[in-house]
Parts: structure tokens; C-alpha cells; sequence
């Protein structure tokens, strides 16, 4: 059954007079007439009776009208949506971000693109980085916002899109609230609150201990608001993504001697047809403005810089 016998056909059960099924149709009378002699072949039975001029449909044929009308209004509705995808009208977007990096941060992101392509509903999920490369592996996500991407498979593109420096938080009452900046070597012995999320915590563990500087872990949490909260209580002082501290009664301070950071990329999968919206979303980031916290960075990969 091809689509162009389902047209003739409901033109023709609409209008019940072959010259003007034909007519609405675009074709010859006697094209419209084979294509519906080949439906009838197919289905097995007549589904028009001619009297002395006089068409009307047969029983097959009020039976399968509303069949195929429904596949009619179907295939117009896909062409439709077709058409409004690649317009980018009533899209969708599935982005995962990775749980460290702050919403705060994507959120101006997120405004922006909204602005320029309303009919785009952007979903967001998140998660560590292992979830985020399966998912994306999957296909279940379009786009990740991820920190790490000296440990994305090759399979991966990474648009690098903004860096940002890590920091000390410190309870108000903290030896090293005095310090500014803090310099690494004078966190050695001092107790330790953890982020288990921390996408860069084995590598500024080696880090340290390379520089002979030892901290105790006192306590850990995935949660960022947890961490927080133990630092003000007092445990010890963390160690944050600018954008991702978020209490004003804790202390922020640089750290330097060496100074940390990492840069956030955008990661789609190589090779994989992509829709527009995720083309335009790209487009966007590379565009945007990013707040004090973060800046524009070229370079791939985490740095460790002497202060």
C-alpha cells in the first residue's frame, strides 16, 4: 500500500466523483482510477460501486475510510513535525551536566538559548561522570556539560567553553582566614570535608602528597550543601569549584602555590547525526557570556599553575 493510493482514495471517498478526486488530487482520471483498481487488489475487494453514474462507497470501503483517513492526517502530522523540528519549533533538548558543576553557572545558558529558540524544551539531567559518558554513549543524552574530558573515550568531541579556578572555603574561625591567598603548603595537617564528586579530587591528591603536603579527611558527602554546612560547623576546609560555594557565612579564599583549576566542555558524540537544536545550543555556548567565576578557555585539559 503505497501513500499516494491512500490520498486517492480518501479524495475520492470525500468527494465520491472520480474528475474531482483527480482534479484535488493533481493527476489524470485514469491515473487515480489504477491506483485505486491496485488498493482494491490489495485489500481484496471493491471499495467504490458505480450506478448509472452514481459512486458511492462499498462496504469495504466504509470500513477501511476511517483507517486510512487516520493514516491520512498521520503522515501530514510527521511532515509537520518534520518541518518544525528542522525550524527548530517544538524541539526537545536532553543535556546532562555533571552534579559538581553549579546550576547557577549554566543557568544564564540555559536563558539565553531560551531566548533565541523558545519552542525548544530543554531537559536536564545530572550525575558523575560515568553516568554522564554512559548516557551519552547511549544516546539517552544529546549534550553533556562535563569537567573531566582527559578521561572521555575517544568517541567523544569536547568544545571546551569556560574555565574556572578552585578555591578554599574556611570556617569563619579558621587559622587561615587570615591568609589571602591560602598557598598549598599551608594546608598541610589540617582536617579535610570532602565533595565524593569531586572530578578532580585524585589528581590534586597526588598533587599534594608529591609536595609533601598531607590533609585528614574528616568527613565526605556527594552532596555540595552537606559540605558546606560541615565546614561552617567547624570539621575542617573544603576545597570548591568557585561557582558551586553557595553559603555566605563561610570564607573564601585563593588558593595558590600552585593555583587549580578546570575547564568545562560540551561533549557530543562523534560521528552522530545531530538534531538543530543541539547544533544552535553549541553555538550559544561558544557565544555566551560567562560570570566572574568562569572565563573563556582554549585549553584542553585541567591546569596546575605556579601562582
Amino acid at each position: 500500500m503505497e501513500m499516494q493510493q491512500v490520498r486517492y482514495f480518501v479524495a475520492l471517498a470525500e468527494t465520491l466523483n472520480f474528475t474531482r478526486a483527480a482534479e484535488r488530487c493533481n493527476v489524470s482520471q485514469p491515473a487515480l482510477t489504477r491506483a485505486i483498481q491496485q488498493l482494491e487488489a490489495e485489500l481484496g475487494g471493491a471499495l467504490f460501486h458505480r450506478e448509472r453514474g452514481n459512486t458511492h462507497l462499498s462496504e469495504l470501503g466504509r470500513m477501511m475510510l476511517p483507517y486510512l483517513a487516520q493514516v491520512m492526517e498521520q503522515a501530514r502530522a510527521a511532515k509537520e513535525s518534520a518541518k518544525a523540528l528542522a525550524k527548530l519549533d517544538r524541539a526537545t533538548l536532553t543535556i546532562g551536566a555533571m552534579c559538581t558543576i553549579s546550576a547557577n553557572l549554566i543557568a544564564g545558558l540555559i536563558a539565553r538559548f531560551n531566548a533565541q529558540h523558545p519552542d525548544v524544551e530543554v531537559h536536564i539531567h545530572d550525575g558523575g561522570a560515568p553516568q554522564m559518558i554512559e548516557a551519552l554513549g547511549k544516546g539517552e543524552l544529546e549534550i553533556g556539560v562535563i569537567g573531566v574530558p582527559e578521561e572521555m573515550p575517544e568517541q567523544f568531541h569536547c568544545v571546551p567553553i569556560f574555565e574556572e579556578r578552585f578555591v578554599v572555603l574556611l570556617p569563619p574561625n579558621h587559622r587561615l582566614v587570615a591568609h589571602d591567598p591560602v598557598r598549598v603548603a599551608e594546608l598541610d595537617g589540617e582536617p579535610y570535608v570532602s565533595r565524593s564528586n569531586c572530578e578532580v579530587f585524585e589528581y590534586v591528591s597526588r598533587d599534594f602528597a608529591a609536595r609533601g603536603v598531607t590533609t585528614r579527611k574528616v568527613f565526605s558527602s556527594t552532596r555540595d550543601d552537606w559540605v558546606q554546612s560541615m565546614i561552617k560547623a567547624g570539621l575542617g576546609f573544603g576545597f570548591f569549584p568557585e561557582s558551586c560555594v553557595t553559603d555566605p557565612e563561610l570564607i573564601v579564599r585563593d588558593l595558590v602555590d600552585p593555583v587549580y583549576s578546570r575547564t568545562i566542555y560540551l561533549a557530543t558524540v562523534r560521528g552522530r547525526p545531530h538534531s538543530p537544536a543541539v547544533g544552535a545550543f553549541v553555538r550559544e555556548a561558544r557565544r555566551h557570556q560567562w560570570p566572574s567565576a568562569g572565563k573563556r578557555c582554549p585549553t584542553p585539559q585541567l591546569r596546575d599553575q605556579a601562582a
